[in-house]
């Protein structure tokens, strides 16, 4: 089930969170697969911003997953501590807003925040297997080709990272208003993103929606020999 593509009043996206957040809390409080978690769970506009820690990334995966099934929710982002250690974070395109305080942010030009400086045309100037988790909030439509962008991201994560995307939904004004603006996206295009024939880049879909204004995906790095995503899992959120 997907949200109605039309947009919310201020007051009714706050009542929606604070009922997603209950329902996820209750969810962390009473599921025994969830024993000795010790995260919170807040919501900004549909998007799941989860905290705290867990004992191993297979908790973190099945807890993603399952706060991923409730209607509503849009995304889910995380900072949580795996036994014991912190996520390390990059922030693409970041400008003077990364996600998250301690992210590493990048973007071409200098700004508060901005912690390396480079075009991001030319590739991420980080080593193979550098991060966990990789934003790219409000870049891939600025880029005439961004499939070497979301290659780069496969590259630079580890084992298990996922990449959050956030862009202007096609159909909503800020797509086409912004004359920067060089590509169309919809949530259909993160079908084809998993689903390239022939590239070693691949992606698995752990969520992907639309609010009527942005779309949003959260693909997990694929490995090596790893399976295809099955059609029951691009049904979920694919046509």
């Amino acid at each position: 089930m997907t949200l109605p593509l039309t947009e919310m009043s201020a007051r009714r996206w706050q009542l929606r969170d604070e009922q997603l957040a209950g329902a996820v809390d209750e969810l962390i409080r009473h599921d025994r697969r969830l024993d000795g978690v010790e995260v919170s769970v807040e919501f900004r506009r549909g998007v799941a911003h989860l905290t705290g820690r867990v004992e191993s990334s297979r908790c973190l995966a099945l807890l993603r997953e399952l706060v991923g099934r409730f209607a509503g929710v849009l995304a889910v982002w995380d900072r949580v501590r795996v036994n014991g250690n912190a996520p390390r974070i990059l922030d693409i395109g970041c400008g003077g807003t990364k996600q998250y305080p301690d992210n590493v942010g990048v973007d071409m030009r200098p700004a508060p925040g901005v912690d390396v400086v480079a075009d991001l045309r030319k590739g991420i100037p980080f080593a193979d297997n550098s991060f966990d988790r990789v934003f790219a909030v409000h870049v891939l439509e600025h880029l005439a080709d961004f499939l070497p962008l979301v290659d780069e991201c496969h590259r630079v994560l580890r084992p298990g990272g996922v990449l959050h995307v956030l862009s202007p939904w096609w159909r909503y004004v800020n797509a086409v208003a912004d004359p920067t603006h060089l590509r169309l996206l919809d949530v259909q295009t993160f079908k084809g993103v998993c689903a390239r024939p022939g590239s070693s880049r691949r992606w698995y879909p752990l969520h992907a929606g639309c609010d009527g204004a942005s779309v949003f995906a959260d693909l997990q790095r694929l490995e090596p020999g790893e399976p295809e995503p099955s059609d029951l899992q691009l049904a979920r959120f694919f046509d």
